[in-house]
């Protein structure tokens, strides 16, 4: 029981859903029986999500100062104790400074524990980026603080949904600017971070699909030629380097495609060509009952020096505090990190 990996599991912006959420994935017994979690922020703010949003009698809040301490035992929810919440000042659903400073808090620490070896893997719940800034850190979000706080120059997102991976060639950037970071350099090392990737979760002969920038791909230069000045002599080198890459594929059938079962992982060349599709796939909205039946996806940063998935999701303010928010995407972070994790010593590499 021991090989079960330790997860640092973050708070999240305590005025959002990132309390909530985490209570509900740790009220499962199933989740301790495939790691030793460790929830990192507020334990009064825990506490409040157990008896007030939850509403759980069977669960203990369990505040710790150091990993040791935990008991890692179904039942009692392990807290790394940062006590940066006032509760009483806490505002349920709003853009807050305490609340974004606490988030970067509890973000900060599960970086520093997991760049010490104290946890195998990091989880991360969602953070909103007015509060952040708010709070004095500026930053896009959490993908540039992880970049940032572990000193990682090249980075890329992955988003994956069940077997369905997507990771970027940019992400928080003007379409404008998203198009200029199209580069033969840039496709290149997104193309071997997905490749490492996918080794790290089994799949020894990774098949990677890189999507075209313009429609149809450029219609050979109709459409632009971005497609034949740097995309294409990307998936070539990558090719001479022993990876199975195909491209450029036109955007609108990539995804189908690597659905179907023909690649492993899509290379998009910007935020919304990637993640449109994990969302649509990924996020089911029942209005007859008002509210998301099903919301998953993990976010996954590539390329850092430790592990790191997230929800796919923001801090959902409209829900927050309100016993409704769906766990099913935070579920599925932690259940990558387990994967990634137990993986790691056979494929070393960075992801």
């Amino acid at each position: 029981m021991n090989k079960r990996p330790i997860l640092g599991i973050t708070m999240g912006d305590p005025s959002g859903i990132g309390p909530e959420i985490a209570v509900k994935a740790l009220g499962s017994e199933e989740i301790y029986k495939i790691c030793r979690p460790l929830l990192v922020g507020d334990a009064c703010v825990m506490a409040k999500a157990v008896k007030e949003a939850v509403k759980r009698n069977d669960l203990t809040i369990h505040p710790v100062s150091s990993v040791s301490e935990c008991r890692f035992a179904y039942g009692t929810i392990d807290v790394y104790e940062l006590g940066n919440v006032a509760i009483d000042k806490l505002k349920a659903g709003a853009v807050d400074a305490m609340s974004g400073d606490a988030a970067f808090a509890s973000i900060k620490k599960v970086i520093e524990l997991a760049l010490a070896g104290e946890i195998d893997a990091t989880i991360t719940n969602p953070i909103n980026k007015e509060a952040l800034n708010l709070a004095g850190h500026h930053y896009a979000g959490h993908t540039e603080i992880y970049a940032d706080l572990t000193g990682t120059k090249k980075y890329s997102m992955m988003l994956a949904d069940d077997d369905l991976r997507v990771v970027h060639v940019s992400t928080h950037v003007s379409l404008r600017e998203a198009c200029d970071r199209v580069t033969k350099d840039r496709v290149l090392e997104v193309i071997e971070l997905a490749h490492n990737t996918c080794r790290r979760l089994g799949i020894a002969e990774p098949r990677i699909a890189v999507a075209g920038l313009n429609p149809h791909a450029g219609e050979n230069g109709m459409f632009g030629r971005e497609e034949i000045e740097e995309i294409s002599p990307a998936i070539e080198t990558a090719k001479a380097k022993g990876m199975q890459a195909e491209g450029p594929v036109p955007p609108d059938t990539v995804f189908a495609r690597a659905r179907g079962g023909l690649f492993d992982i899509v290379v998009a060349m910007y935020h919304d060509q990637g993640h449109i599709p994990l969302k649509v796939l990924g996020f089911q909205y029942d209005k007859s009952a008002g509210k998301w039946q099903t919301i998953k996806g993990v976010n996954i940063t590539l390329g850092l020096p430790i592990i790191r998935c997230s929800v796919d999701h923001g801090t959902a303010f409209d829900q927050a505090w309100k016993g409704s928010a769906n766990e099913s995407s935070l579920v599925s972070a932690i259940e990558y990190g387990v994967k990634l994790a137990l993986n790691r010593e056979e494929y070393s590499t960075t992801f």
